[in-house]
């Protein structure tokens, strides 16, 4: 009798145990929710991802080197000089071989832990804020002006950034230490697209000739010719002052060239085809990066910021900032991010100073390029190479690209109207930040006084070598 209830027992076990396997393997390698496997919430720069485990652990059972690519594939091209100051090259050389024994900076996960939010710091670090230590610990013998330094306060906003260090490295210091707070002519760079045109080789110009349409050019099928509204918003936008007819948005052309089925609501793909580059970059942003894992378009009630209620449930598309067929940029530039956004930073805009200087631009009272909108300092105008023999201005539309930490907005954007001093005192007063820069740096950062007093150091002992 008792023979018989263990064998019960051992078979009541064995099926238990290959149902839970069967489980196990089903929400692994089929089921689309694998968040069940999640051994903790996601930090701030990935929790859009949550429910798209894949999008990292792109191989069920691979290991360390299937989140290194991960990692590589998404943010690789920042990790090369000159955008990175610590790129894994510098670490690959044999003379770095006794600091990867302290802390493997080959491998993305050695300062990037996710799921650990209890050891999580600004930026997504979970090393220790001293971490610099390890490596940098005799750095009083070649700076004298370091000497007596904290480790913990190298990574302050103003101070140095481990990878992109682009306007805090000594030489830049130098070189901008006596630039006035305000620039005498301060002004972005304007946008260029439609004057360089002609020379995009990608454009599909073959289909959509670079020269004005009219209402009777209008491609649209018929059922959709009678909308007048519709009609005066096209013919207004530069699009139809281009040559871009409706198709070139509705029917998106594959891979042969023809033309696909009408689409009423084109989402990114249809602004793919000439703006390639501005929708890369936006999925590679908080605004798009659910687009890239191929899931639904992000909103702001999945925000981890303040939004507005009312815009809780707004998708995230290019038409949501450009609203369909007028394509407004000065719209796209300030209302459609106080539809959504709501903290207090966002809030203080339309009574800061930026926002005196934007108003006066659209409203034609001053020079184009001289108003600051959020996308002035958030999507500013950088140099990209679009292709291997051009390099053209380019709104930066991964508005997450300067936001953290935000000294790399300096280079980008502060610097094309304020002195490189101003900027970094402004950037690290948070007081400043929440009024949107209404009003002056109440703190004051000590890099440019430190590399001021390194570079007379220089010369004086150059001085006294030539003596």
């Amino acid at each position: 009798m008792a023979k018989k209830s263990t064998m019960k027992l051992w078979l009541l076990w064995i099926v238990a145990s290959l149902g839970a396997a069967g489980a196990f393997g089903y929400v692994m390698f089929e089921a689309g929710d694998k968040t069940v496997f999640m051994p903790g919430p996601l930090s701030n720069g990935h929790h859009q991802l949550a429910d798209a485990c894949d999008s990292c652990h792109t191989d069920p059972l691979g290991g360390g080197e299937v989140l290194q690519q991960a990692c590589i594939d998404c943010h690789g091209e920042e990790r090369v000089k000159p955008h990175d100051s610590h790129p894994r090259t510098k670490f690959k050389d044999p003379r770095n071989a006794d600091r990867l024994e302290k802390i493997n900076a080959l491998q993305c996960v050695s300062c990037h832990v996710e799921h650990r939010p209890e050891i999580t710091r600004k930026n997504g670090v979970t090393q220790p804020v001293d971490v610099c230590y390890h490596c940098h610990v005799d750095v009083g013998e070649n700076r004298p002006s370091h000497v007596g330094m904290a480790f913990d306060t190298c990574a302050n906003s103003g101070c140095h950034n481990f990878h992109n260090n682009r306007a805090l490295y000594t030489d830049f210091l130098v070189k901008h230490m006596d630039d006035a707070d305000l620039s005498d002519k301060p002004k972005v760079p304007l946008r260029e697209f439609g004057s360089v045109i002609d020379e995009i080789m990608e454009y599909p110009r073959d289909h959509y000739p670079v020269e004005p349409l009219t209402l009777a050019d209008k491609d649209a099928p018929p059922e959709f010719a009678a909308d007048e509204e519709i009609d005066r918003d096209w013919l207004e936008t530069a699009h139809a002052k281009a040559g871009v007819n409706c198709s070139a948005c509705h029917q998106p052309r594959d891979a042969q060239g023809e033309l696909t089925a009408w689409v009423d609501k084109p989402g990114v793909e249809g602004c793919n085809s000439c703006h390639n580059h501005e929708v890369a970059r936006f999925k590679l942003g908080k605004h798009g990066m659910r687009l890239a894992a191929d899931l639904s378009p992000m909103r702001p009630d999945m925000a981890r910021l303040p939004m507005n209620d009312k815009a809780a449930h707004a998708e995230l598309t290019c038409n949501s900032c450009h609203g369909g067929h007028r394509f407004d940029a000065a719209y796209a530039a300030v209302d459609a991010c106080l539809a959504c956004h709501n903290d207090e930073h966002s809030v203080a805009y339309e009574a800061s100073p930026h926002a005196e200087l934007w108003q006066a631009e659209v409203g034609g009272k001053a020079d184009a390029g001289t108003g600051v909108s959020c996308a002035t300092c958030h999507m500013p105008r950088i140099d990209f190479d679009v292709n291997d023999w051009m390099s053209r201005k380019l709104v930066d539309h991964n508005q997450s690209a300067t936001l953290s930490p935000n000294s790399k907005m300096i280079r980008p954007a502060c610097l094309h109207c304020h002195g490189l001093g101003f900027s970094i005192d402004a950037l690290a007063d948070q007081s400043l930040i929440d009024n949107n820069f209404t009003g002056r740096p109440s703190r004051h950062v000590e890099s440019l006084d430190l590399a001021r007093a390194d570079q007379e150091r220089y010369l004086r002992e150059k001085a006294e070598a030539a003596q």
